[in-house]
């Protein structure tokens, strides 16, 4: 699961990540691909809030950019407030439209025990808060660098809140 850090990743239009587990048209996630092979795939990128980093490290645990599987973490943006469809541009030229939130999964208690759950929260009414970051498709290429700016530009009309792809 986890990604290393690197100067440099290329993002594919239509595909993802260059080299990445999850690049292609069509769902690669196991349990995904059991139920029907040919969806299409809507976590091409995966990005995490650094943010939710530092909330783990008080608690405990010990996660690094990149350990949960990853490919993009951002500082200062609150990626799950962004509405579904929202265009990120990163970089000069790649751009990741989002498509939901990242479900987490019992694979990330084999990086930590507990870690799953400390990633899942509820809200005021009790609905629950998956904070494991969100998950996008490439509709524009590009080498995205660390530290290269990210522009949102949120999608028109009324915004849609985001929900587990």
């Amino acid at each position: 699961m986890q990604k290393p850090n690197a100067g440099c990743i290329k993002l594919l239009t239509g595909l993802g990540v260059e080299g990445d587990a999850h690049m292609g048209k069509t769902v690669k996630h196991r349990s995904r691909v059991a139920r029907d092979p040919s969806q299409p795939n809507l976590r091409q990128v995966h990005l995490i809030h650094a943010e939710l980093l530092d909330e783990l490290e008080d608690k405990g645990f010990s996660v690094v950019p990149g350990r949960m599987g990853e490919n993009i973490t951002t500082r200062g943006i609150d990626l799950l407030a962004l509405a579904a469809g929202t265009k990120l541009r990163l970089g000069t030229s790649a751009i990741v439209e989002v498509t939901g939130l990242r479900n987490p999964c019992v694979q990330l208690d084999g990086i930590e025990p507990g870690l799953m759950n400390a990633v899942l929260d509820r809200d005021a009414q009790g609905n629950l808060i998956r904070k494991a970051g969100i998950m996008g498709i490439v509709i524009a290429a590009g080498e995205v660098r660390p530290g290269d700016e990210i522009r949102m530009e949120p999608p028109p009309g009324e915004p849609v809140p985001l929900k587990p792809v």
